[in-house]
């Protein structure tokens, strides 16, 4: 219902019922067609594969290092991610016109994104390999995350006033600029990362009990911290690169999903967090887009403005969290 919801609300106004038409056939009015074929569908698909991912990406987290303020961004993955985006948009001050000529097609900003990502990813992963505690492994990814905010704030103090403004735009977060091509792509990514959590539910629910009681049952921690940590990243990162940084989803998700549902069982949670979190995306996109109205704000306040008084409602209500 929220899926066609979000796809009917827009500056334009398009009935229920011709949305739901336009999957099936070509609808009369071929203004509204275009709109919803080539603009608010792909934008709705982003909506449920953002509010998901960053949900599931945010458990994993969460489960991993047994921290309920853990998040998708812990491990650096965005701030590699953001890192490279600002390579490109304002790393001409500094470096000339050697990015810029380098990421000149459409798919600079998700090639750069993605490079930033691949490369922290793959240096936690290299410190996984030698570091037994899990607690020390989110200290390294939240220093990677300090080390690239610097090396933003360096470009940005070298920066003209547009570049500044062009990289702040970017993370405000979109979900409404993606063709059919990088839907699939994204689509293609998250999926790897949702069949891997999937196959680790597991491990993840043995997590919980903690890692030596978990090693006497049998598990091999090291294997299973790097496929979650390889399920956060494709599912964060590729977000990130798509979409931008998006805020909240991933950090309270879990927690409005465990209040709800009263149970730490990663059988339950798993598709719980899932589906709650593309409704929650699918309203805040809603509310985003300014039904009758011309303008759009930004995906980023609003996740948090309508997200974060319904964790403290739930908390108070509850008056206990659940992890």
């Amino acid at each position: 219902m929220l899926f066609l919801l979000n796809i009917s609300l827009g500056s334009v106004s398009i009935p229920v019922e011709e949305v739901l038409k336009s999957f099936f056939i070509k609808i009369d009015n071929e203004a509204w067609y275009y709109i919803i074929q080539n603009y608010r569908l792909p934008k709705a698909i982003t909506a449920i594969l953002v509010g998901s991912g960053l949900s599931i990406s945010g458990l994993l987290m969460q489960t991993l290092f047994r921290n309920p303020l853990a998040g998708p961004f812990v491990l650096g993955i965005t701030s590699g991610a953001s890192l490279g985006v600002a390579l490109v948009i304002m790393g001409s001050s500094i470096f000339g016109g050697v990015f810029a000529t380098i990421f000149s097609s459409s798919w600079s900003m998700v090639i750069a994104s993605s490079l930033g990502s691949f490369l922290v990813l793959l240096t936690v992963l290299l410190a996984s390999f030698k570091i037994r505690d899990t607690m020390a492994l989110l200290i390294i990814g939240l220093m990677f995350g300090s080390i690239t905010s610097a090396i933003v704030s360096v470009l940005s103090y070298f920066s003209s006033a547009d570049q500044i403004q062009q990289f702040v735009f970017w993370g405000f977060g979109s979900l409404g600029n993606l063709t059919w091509g990088e839907v699939a792509v994204l689509a293609s990514f998250c999926s790897v990362g949702f069949i891997i959590t999937i196959a680790k539910i597991k491990g993840l629910n043995t997590l919980l009990l903690g890692e030596n009681y978990a090693k006497s049952l049998g598990l091999n921690i090291k294997t299973n911290r790097i496929l979650i940590i390889v399920a956060t990243s494709l599912l964060a990162g590729t977000i990130t690169a798509f979409a931008g940084p998006i805020a909240f989803i991933g950090l309270a998700v879990p927690h409005i999903t465990r209040q709800i549902f009263n149970t730490s069982n990663h059988k339950t949670l798993i598709p719980a967090v899932f589906l709650i979190g593309s409704i929650i995306m699918l309203i805040c996109d809603s509310i985003a887009q300014i039904p009758n109205s011309d303008y759009t704000l930004p995906i980023n306040a609003i996740t948090s403005l309508i997200g974060a008084p319904v964790v403290i409602w739930l908390l108070l209500r509850k008056r206990k969290m659940i992890f």
